[in-house]
């Protein structure tokens, strides 16, 4: 089966994949469209590494807000036409929606400081020797647990609140692969209402009696 520009232009317009996959796809699948699309799902993770090396230097600030928390984050992409795209800009909205809900500290694994994982770590050893481990099944059982302590902190290795089967990172990869270009989330911040303020503490007993004798005076 051929295919012609046409069909290529249809088929990025379809997956939003690169025009030159697309055009491999059609090729692979002899211009059946529909193959070509499994096709390009296929072999999306691929997709993605290839644009690892690439510069993403466009992107969007995007938030969430409500009554309590406000989350910035900051995603790149590669053109301005993406970036003003409503597939990026969901992508934005999700992984603002993900920082509000989840509190991670980092955007990647490799981001955690190193004396805040042997932290983590000298204290996961402790636990697992604390039930009975025997220090070498505990130096063991630290690496296994280390795992959750990525999930909890660390933004693309949490799963997706949207759709707990896959991590924030294999959404961005998804994305990566649709789109047709390099997607990194470069930092975020969070704000939690009252965050870093002491409140004032005071025993009801004794503001009663207070306003008590205030009254007799």
């Amino acid at each position: 089966m051929s295919f012609t520009a046409k069909d290529v232009a249809e088929l990025r317009e379809i997956t939003g994949a690169g025009m030159m996959d697309c055009k491999k796809a059609l090729v692979h699948t002899d211009g059946d469209r529909e193959k070509a699309i499994e096709y390009l799902r296929e072999i999306g993770v691929s997709i993605a590494a290839k644009k690892a090396s690439r510069i993403a230097s466009e992107g969007l600030i995007g938030g969430y807000t409500d009554d309590k928390t406000g989350v910035l984050a900051e995603l790149n992409c590669e053109t301005d036409f993406v970036a003003r795209g409503d597939q990026f800009k969901t992508l934005v909205h999700d992984v603002a929606l993900q920082i509000a809900a989840s509190k991670p500290l980092y955007v990647t694994k490799e981001e955690v400081p190193q004396d805040v994982l042997d932290k983590e770590k000298e204290i996961l050893k402790i636990q697992a020797m604390n039930e009975g481990k025997p220090e070498a099944i505990a130096e063991k059982m630290v690496q296994g647990r280390i795992k959750k302590y990525y999930e909890d902190f660390c933004l693309l290795e949490q799963p997706f609140v949207k759709d707990p089967s896959k991590t924030v990172g294999q959404l961005i990869t998804e994305a990566i692969a649709s789109i047709g270009e390099k997607i990194t989330v470069r930092r975020f911040t969070r704000y939690e209402m009252g965050e870093g303020i002491e409140k004032k503490k005071e025993d009801l007993q004794a503001e009663v009696d207070k306003q008590v004798a205030k009254m007799k005076e």
